[in-house]
This record gives structure tokens, C-alpha cells and sequence, in this order.
């Protein structure tokens, strides 16, 4: 049974994606990858196609047509990696904010300390943020607050996207179900997750912002996540 997936989005990150991917190939226990892009015309998907090339078997790319957002990506990735009996399925940035050693952490957390999800996270003891200005790290410290505040989720980074997944979780959440395709998206997995019962273990990472490429992040994403909240803990759709 193949053990260990991570997927990544992407949208125009050529110039991450050759440098990611090899990252990932390097660790030991070996990963997987899946590139998920939304049809970037900066030439993304042919540079993962070499990369498939030099480590056949091991990368794999689902190319989507436009720009249909993170949290469809990941749904979509979620439901390859169960198709293809995958027991770890992990949930990683292009852009190096995340770095890949930790993948090995977030995986130990589940496989030896007893996490069914584990997260990657800037605000536990010994997790931090590195070159963000100090409104943005209180901007997004007070997002999580906020999301703690109202949805009880006992997650101290509740936005984080560096997570891993058990087989087992994934296989009991109704992906088909999941709402949100932005920011929310990260906020509503972790709520369902808490929701069925699983153990969540966070583990301390620094996040580290993106050198090379553009931001995906904007306005509307944040709004998202602030309604988003309201109508998980309000609405009466998530069980």
C-alpha cells in the first residue's frame, strides 16, 4: 500500500515548483507528490511534467481547467489519494513557507504519537513566523483567535494549511460536502475533523513568507473566512 502523499496546489509557481518537488523527493521515509494546478499560464504543469520524467512513479499532476480555488484542489487531490490506497495524505504550499523537513514531524505525530490529523503550527510553544511585517502576524494570530473564540476547535493555529491527514479521517469526513474554497477551507476540515471525534496534534513549525512568486491572498478570502466561521457554528450544516 503506498504510505506517504503530499499534495500541493498550484497556480502560476514555476518558480518554486522544480525546487519543491526535488525537496520532497530527497526526504527520508520517501513521499509522494501530487501538483494540482489550476491551469497556470506561466508553464507550471510542463515543468512538473519533467519532474515526473526524473522521478517516475513518484510525482503525479491532475491539471484543472482555470482557477477554481485551493480548497477545491485539495478535494480533489484527497479523493485521488484515497482512490490510490494512500495511508498519509499530506497538504502543502508551493512557495516554501512551508518547509518540507517538516512534513517528516507532522507525519511522526500521527504514525508514533497517536494524532489521526496533525498540524503544522506558527502558534504553539517553539512554532513561529518569520519575516512578516507585525500587523500581519497580529492580523493573523487575531484571525485564529477569533476562529477559536467561536468554534471551540481546542486548534491554536486554526488557518494553518501545512497538515497531515490519516487515511482514516478522510475516508469518514463527506468531502463532497465541504463548502468553502478559500481561506474558510482550512477552518472548515479542522471543525469537521473535531466534529467526528478525531485527536488533532499541532506541531511546531516556522512559517516562513514566500521568496519567490505572488501572494494568492486577498480580500475577498479573508472575508470568507470571517462569515465562513459564523454560518459552521450557526448554520446547522456541518455535524
Amino acid at each position: 500500500m503506498p504510505e506517504r502523499l503530499v499534495i500541493i496546489p498550484t497556480f502560476n509557481e514555476r518558480e518554486n515548483i522544480r525546487d519543491i518537488i526535488a525537496h520532497v523527493m530527497r526526504l527520508q521515509p520517501a513521499f509522494d507528490a501530487l501538483i494540482v494546478d489550476d491551469g497556470s499560464p506561466d508553464g507550471t504543469a510542463a515543468l512538473v511534467r519533467e519532474q515526473q520524467a526524473s522521478h517516475p512513479g513518484r510525482v503525479h499532476l491532475i491539471e484543472r481547467e482555470g482557477k477554481l480555488g485551493l480548497g477545491t484542489a485539495y478535494i480533489t487531490g484527497f479523493q485521488w489519494a484515497l482512490a490510490q490506497d494512500y495511508e498519509h495524505i499530506f497538504e502543502m504550499d508551493a512557495d516554501f513557507s512551508h518547509n518540507p523537513d517538516d512534513l517528516v514531524r507532522l507525519h511522526q505525530a500521527c504514525t508514533e504519537h497517536g494524532g489521526d490529523m496533525s498540524v503544522g503550527s506558527r502558534y504553539v510553544k517553539g512554532g513561529r513566523v518569520k519575516d512578516w511585517s507585525w500587523d500581519r502576524v497580529l492580523l493573523s494570530y487575531c484571525a485564529s483567535l477569533y476562529v477559536r473564540m467561536i468554534l471551540w476547535l481546542g486548534v491554536r493555529d486554526t488557518t494553518a494549511g501545512f497538515v497531515c491527514y490519516t487515511r482514516r479521517v478522510l475516508e469518514a469526513l463527506p468531502l463532497q460536502e465541504v463548502r468553502f474554497i478559500g481561506y474558510a477551507f482550512q477552518i472548515e476540515m479542522k471543525y469537521r475533523v473535531r466534529r467526528k471525534g478525531f485527536r488533532i496534534i499541532e506541531v511546531p513549525i516556522t512559517f516562513v513568507d514566500r521568496e519567490k512568486g505572488t501572494s494568492k491572498m486577498n480580500s475577498g478570502i479573508f472575508r470568507e473566512a470571517v462569515i465562513g466561521v459564523l454560518q459552521m457554528r450557526f448554520g446547522g450544516w456541518i455535524h
